[in-house]
């Protein structure tokens, strides 16, 4: 499997002591199509979360446990996975860190963080705005290089207005529990259609990551086979954006209705 990114992406972590390679993926759960023609992709997914080579991957919609799926792809050859996405996504040595946002009839989903570096304490903050969307926020202290980068992963709402206000309580949550000094990472799916959430996020001191010299098409994620939209966002504070790149191919496109966005990232 080939990401097909762009210049600036080819080195190794190991190569990269001074930039932080960071990837934002909306994952379906997992799982794409309706009725008997559903398929099973989680294998698929940890091949390709394994292919971007990240140091930090945020993910979204993510499942924890899933009865009724579990029974359905138990009959498939290579079966639903045991124990949450999350620990089955994570390459071998990455830290994990999982809440749930919704919970549903037949099991649970929320975000996820996978981290080539050290985690602290994991935090998770309701931002529902309304009770047919359930929405969180998961932030995970990471250490990087002798600092402390705050990742926060979202999912924001469907509607503007929820869009507005959770972006309020990212504010809140950010003056009550990230020092103001420290460097953030906001990153996830910000269903944000309109493209009217760069003011509101900047007024918060985060920056879009958006290469100097980037091209729109390596910000478009939605949907995955003919992608228009940039709903899948990394914002930062205290960092800058060296490149960006959206990978790109059939196999990408079968795996979620996403695109991942990638971003590589070094001390501002």
């Amino acid at each position: 499997m080939n990401r097909r990114a762009s210049p600036g992406f080819g080195t190794t972590p190991e190569h990269r002591a001074d930039t932080l390679l960071v990837a934002t993926y909306n994952i379906h759960k997992g799982v794409r199509g309706l009725g008997p023609a559903r398929r099973l992709e989680i294998h698929n997914l940890g091949l390709g979360i394994k292919t971007l080579g990240a140091d930090l991957v945020f993910l979204q919609e993510v499942r924890l446990r899933h009865t009724r799926e579990a029974r359905y792809f138990d009959q498939t050859w290579l079966g639903w996975p045991e124990g949450g996405q999350a620990d089955f996504l994570a390459p071998e040595g990455y830290g994990v860190a999982y809440r749930t946002n919704a919970v549903t009839r037949h099991g649970e989903h929320g975000n996820a963080l996978l981290s080539r570096w050290p985690i602290g304490d994991v935090g998770h903050q309701d931002v529902s705005d309304h009770r047919f969307e359930q929405r969180g926020l998961l932030h995970v202290p990471v250490r990087w290089n002798g600092s402390t980068v705050h990742a926060i992963v979202v999912h924001f709402g469907l509607a503007h207005r929820s869009r507005l206000r959770q972006v309020q309580r990212l504010a809140e949550f950010l003056a009550a529990e990230v020092p103001p000094g420290d460097r953030v990472i906001v990153a996830g799916d910000f269903n944000d259609w309109s493209e009217r959430l760069d003011g509101p996020m900047h007024a918060l001191g985060l920056h879009r990551a958006n290469a100097p010299a980037g091209r729109p098409s390596q910000r478009l994620t939605f949907p995955s086979r003919v992608p228009v939209f940039a709903l899948d966002r990394i914002y930062t504070r205290g960092l800058s954006c060296r490149a960006t790149a959206v990978p790109r191919g059939s196999a990408w496109s079968r795996m979620s209705d996403h695109l991942p966005l990638m971003a590589e990232l070094a001390l501002a």
